[in-house]
């Protein structure tokens, strides 16, 4: 509130800046309280109009907490309200129960107050409205209560245009005095379980305390996880429930986001149940809290129809309460947050408004945390297209990758990897990594990936490739950098050219378990004009030598990039034995697990040179399926079978047969993509692989499972049989799917 009287400028408790003369201050709070006091409210708030006319602000609020922290701040002049209502008509405006939400807004009104507004109006001039709270229980506000607070409310436009005309501008300040309960001991409610007894004001402020420590917690919340982990240390807690369920409404159904405490059969009965069902937990998407005993717990059955929607009559029976509280994000409910009790237990209106105070919070976090996920999800859809659908085999060179978005972005980013096979038994590895995060991020790695690709499918060499690269990016125009790392290999001799624009040099694991680098001369990013011509340096390879080139992001800045490689590279023990798509999960999940590493995004390529011709080669054929091929399992059945025969193990034709039809069709009727089933044999084992583009593992599921252990793991259940069949199988994830893998000795 603001006034331009000369004065004395004095600090007022509550307002962050000075203000001149105190009679607007007095005024209002004398209104106030008045009206408190006659109606035999717990709060009462005065709102004024903004100096433009248009919002509603609120300028001062006195009363118990927690009721005074539930008036809003702001609202428009045509929201649906008390207040609102009564500075557009120029009446007395009684909201005793909240209206309800249309079907389609999901709006929550979760407070256990009844209002009363009073328009704040003195001829043509509209000062605002004055507002006061009671419990629902105290009955309907009659018509002489109305008179009074009407009278009020004149009394105090005519105080307001005097002081307009004596010069002072009435207006709300930056941020609303509150007035203390000790200016109103009968406005000081006693809320058993909270609070020092005997000391007015405390069971409020003591309310308040998780409420300040909830909203802390979720402010820093980055998963559905996290908002659990709070509400269950913030709101369970306090409040004594034994379980709590966070539930989503999507397609008709409801779906658990998470829960925690005693909540397994509360979990199950809510997962998946149609909303049509009309039980207390649906009925709460519809904006209004409900408070149900036992025999209506929130998955017990539907609600009858001529129930109403908000059961708020206390005491409840039974020998559990739960409560259905409406989460409401910015527009509408975007979850409902269901609680259970054990025992009879009551809830005192204080500690309704406090729950409806902490869905708010709620209901922040979740839409958050959701339009985070979907905006990953976006962004991981983007850079899956971006990098290459599968990568390709040579009978002497395995290859494997993985891509992590950062853990603290949603953004796409620039880093990728690429396997170009040419003629002659020859192979080219890249790994770049395009400066910041972004969609200008993601556009350049796109055309530079592409860039590359043609180059090195030409037959160029590594050196050519970047300096023919680095001519393009500076017709592209882009102030990015780009630095990338080219490695060429050549199977037959065991060859391998490195070149790199800036970018880490690859890493070597050699048959002796010892680790080194492939150095080369770092020249300059692309997008940085060079001195002279790219230079490169030839190594040559040992057989069973691993190659690891990596971007940045997966050893981090703060430390030497080439020790931190070396040492994720040397986590998978010897390496004669050491499987690589184990070696890739293992770096992978060191990665995962470094919240410092983590901040970036990580590409990774793994090769495993198996050795120069002459020697036992591996033998190596791959099979390609559509995802709508309906014939596709019998497909890879044939195929298993045919290249069995050719290899000369028909005996293993009839295991492997059974355990690729399983495996195919999981991931045909649940990735939903196309699949690629590859064999290979070794002179002592035949490993099949499957690729697919759903990164969830499949699960094998036991029927004897509880029924919440089967929901998570509903998909998968004829991996059973491959679990019997082979000694050992492994799931892949990386950044276009994921490999399924398993060895069957010969």
């Amino acid at each position: 509130m603001t006034s331009s009287r000369p004065g004395q400028a004095r600090q007022l408790r509550g307002g962050p800046a000075p203000v001149r003369g105190t009679d607007l201050l007095e005024v209002l709070h004398h209104a106030a309280r008045e009206a408190r006091r006659r109606l035999n409210a717990v709060a009462s708030a005065v709102y004024l109009l903004d100096e433009r006319g248009g919002d509603l602000r609120l300028a001062l609020a006195g009363g118990s907490a927690p009721s005074l922290y539930t008036f809003p701040g702001r609202m428009a002049p045509d929201a649906r309200s008390a207040t609102a209502r009564a500075l557009a008509s120029r009446r007395t405006a009684v909201l005793m129960d909240p209206d309800p939400a249309a079907p389609d807004q999901k709006q929550a009104l979760p407070y256990p107050y009844a209002a009363c507004s009073g328009p704040v109006v003195s001829g043509d001039r509209r000062f605002g409205a004055l507002t006061v709270l009671r419990l629902e229980t105290s009955g309907r506000f009659s018509p002489s209560e109305c008179a009074a607070l009407a009278d009020i409310g004149t009394r105090l436009a005519e105080a307001l245009t005097g002081l307009v005309e004596d010069g002072i501008t009435v207006a709300a300040g930056p941020t609303p005095l509150l007035a203390p309960p000790e200016a109103d001991v009968d406005a000081d409610v006693v809320t058993p379980g909270w609070g020092v007894p005997n000391a007015p004001g405390s069971a409020g402020m003591s309310m308040m305390y998780p409420l300040r420590r909830l909203s802390e917690l979720l402010n820093r919340a980055a998963t559905m996880e996290d908002i659990v982990k709070a509400a269950q240390r913030w709101v369970m807690s306090p409040l004594g429930a034994t379980a709590l369920v966070l539930v989503s409404e999507s397609e008709g159904r409801l779906w658990v986001l998470g829960h925690s405490g005693e909540s397994t059969s509360l979990t199950r009965s809510l997962h998946g149940v149609g909303v049509e069902r009309r039980i207390p937990a649906a009925e709460a998407f519809k904006g209004r809290p409900l408070y149900v005993s036992g025999a209506s717990s929130p998955g017990a059955g539907p609600l009858a129809e001529d129930e109403p929607r908000a059961q708020v009559c206390l005491p409840l029976t039974g020998d559990a309460q739960f409560v259905d509280l409406p989460v409401a994000g910015s527009r509408q409910v975007v979850a409902v947050c269901c609680l259970a009790f054990s025992g009879t237990r009551g809830f005192p209106p204080e500690e309704r408004a406090l729950l409806g105070m902490m869905a708010g919070l709620l209901g922040a976090a979740v839409e958050r945390v959701d339009l985070t996920a979907q905006q990953r999800a976006i962004a991981e859809c983007l850079q899956r297209h971006l990098l290459p659908p599968r990568l390709p085999d040579l009978p002497r060179l395995t290859t494997t990758a993985r891509y992590r978005l950062a853990g603290a972005t949603s953004k796409v980013g620039g880093d990728w990897y690429d396997v170009i096979t040419l003629e002659g038994d020859r192979a080219v590895l890249i790994v770049g990594d395009v400066e910041g995060h972004g969609m200008e991020s993601a556009a350049v790695m796109g055309q530079v990936r592409t860039a590359m690709t043609s180059y090195a499918a030409e037959g160029h060499r590594p050196t050519t490739v970047i300096d023919r690269t680095r001519g393009l990016l500076d017709l592209l125009g882009t102030d990015l950098t780009v630095t990338c790392c080219v490695v060429a290999v050549d199977t037959l001799d065991g060859t391998a050219e490195v070149a790199l624009a800036g970018h880490p040099a690859p890493l070597v694991r050699r048959p002796d378990g010892t680790t080194g680098a492939l150095q080369a001369p770092a020249n300059v990013p692309l997008g940085v004009s060079p001195a002279g011509a790219c230079q490169g340096r030839e190594h040559t390879l040992q057989a069973g030598s691993f190659l690891m080139l990596y971007t940045n992001g997966l050893v981090g800045w703060h430390a030497e990039p080439e020790i931190c490689a070396r040492t994720l590279l040397g986590s998978g023990g010897d390496g004669g034995a050491a499987d690589l798509e184990q070696l890739a999960d293992r770096i992978d999940a060191e990665v995962c697990a470094s919240s410092q590493r983590h901040r970036d995004d990580a590409a990774l390529l793994l090769a495993r040179y198996e050795g120069a011709r002459g020697q036992d080669e591996p033998r190596v054929s791959g099979l390609h399926i559509q995802r709508r091929d309906l014939r596709g399992v019998r497909t890879a059945r044939t195929f298993v079978h045919d290249q069995m025969g050719a290899w000369g193990l028909q005996d293993m034709s009839d295991a492997l047969e059974l355990v690729v039809s399983e495996i195919v069709t999981n991931a045909l009727i649940h990735a939903g993509s196309d699949v690629d089933v590859r064999l290979r044999a070794f002179p002592d084992r035949v490993r099949l692989e499957v690729r697919d583009s759903d990164t969830n593992p499949p699960v094998p599921s036991p029927l004897s499972l509880a029924e919440e252990e089967n929901a998570e793991a509903e998909h998968g259940r004829g991996l059973m049989i491959v679990e019997a069949l082979a000694d050992a199988w492994n799931s892949s994830p990386n950044g276009q799917g994921k490999t399924v893998s398993l060895d069957l000795p010969i």
